[in-house]
């Protein structure tokens, strides 16, 4: 298998745990077993000890001082925001709008690339990005709240400033990805992500009652820390390492479609017009965007 091939892979695995993600941190906070910030220092302390424990059989480099600030930088964005933000926002909203709301991270990474890195931006790739931020603001305005969902459009919000963050994280790491091998900064990462959360998870954590766990709340929030944040942030920088940010966040757009099915299959959540409309602006946005990126290199 070529390493291009294992990019490939390793990205589309990504979007696989972050989809049916949704529905496994949707289960746990909102049934009460672990609040969202308590779930968060959970779930990067324990993904943190995973990363140095595994960092031991990594290849051995030497860091460049002036690098920990792009730790430090990576883990604000990339764990801190990111995390707080999102499953803050799972508190309110579900996860069919928090995956398709995520969708927009790659128009986020263009404009981005626009202003950071100079690439130009053509009219109709204006156009696209207009497209899909409109399906985010109509999946915030007019999506409507159910028993588990008291404040939809404040949920989305967050998610959606999570994903600002989550883009910003894939622009910082992108240039970590080619000079260290990903243990050696990821552990940093989580060391310095678990320092930032601790002040808001904690008394959280602390108040957890283990005792009403059943063993399939126990493996969501096992699949959260292990497959959902172990492995996804293991193997993005290795998709990284091999493709551009831009053809990485792609997959993005597979997330939805995988957390949808998985929800509708668990019966966490269901299908409107008001998603449907809001997907196809989304996805019509995020095509131009991609099709005229295409266009400029030919």
């Amino acid at each position: 298998m070529s390493k291009k091939t294992f990019a490939f892979i390793a990205a589309f695995m990504v979007q696989v745990f972050y989809g049916v993600t949704f529905t496994f941190a949707s289960d746990v906070i909102k049934g009460g077993y672990i609040k969202p910030f308590g779930f968060i220092l959970l779930r990067v302390a324990g993904a943190g000890v995973l990363f140095w424990i595994f960092s031991m059989f990594a290849p051995k480099e030497k860091i460049a001082r002036k690098d920990f600030l792009t730790f430090f930088l990576g883990a604000v964005f990339g764990i801190a925001i990111n995390m707080l933000c999102f499953f803050k926002g799972f508190e309110y909203t579900t996860p069919i709008h928090a995956s398709v709301i995520m969708v927009v991270v790659p128009i986020i990474v263009l404009i981005l690339s626009a202003i950071f890195l100079k690439e130009k931006v053509i009219p109709t790739k204006i156009i696209g990005i207009v497209l899909g931020l409109s399906g985010a603001v109509v999946l915030s305005l007019y999506g409507k709240a159910t028993a588990n969902s008291s404040n939809i459009p404040l949920g989305n919000l967050l998610v959606f400033i999570n994903a600002v963050s989550y883009s910003i994280y894939i622009i910082i790491i992108k240039k970590l990805t080619s000079k260290y091998h990903p243990f050696t900064f990821i552990k940093w990462l989580f060391l310095f992500g678990t320092i930032l959360v601790f002040p808001f998870g904690f008394s959280q954590l602390s108040t957890v009652d283990w005792a009403v766990f059943s063993p399939y709340i126990f493996f969501e929030v096992a699949f959260v820390i292990v497959g959902a944040t172990f492995a996804t942030y293991l193997l993005n920088p290795m998709a990284l390492r091999e493709l551009k940010a831009s053809t990485v966040t792609t997959f993005l757009y597979l997330q939805p479609v995988i957390a949808g099915i998985f929800a509708v299959l668990v019966g966490s959540d269901s299908l409107d017009i008001i998603k449907i409309v809001a997907a196809i602006l989304i996805f019509s946005g995020v095509y131009l965007v991609t099709l005229n990126k295409s266009k400029a290199k030919a």
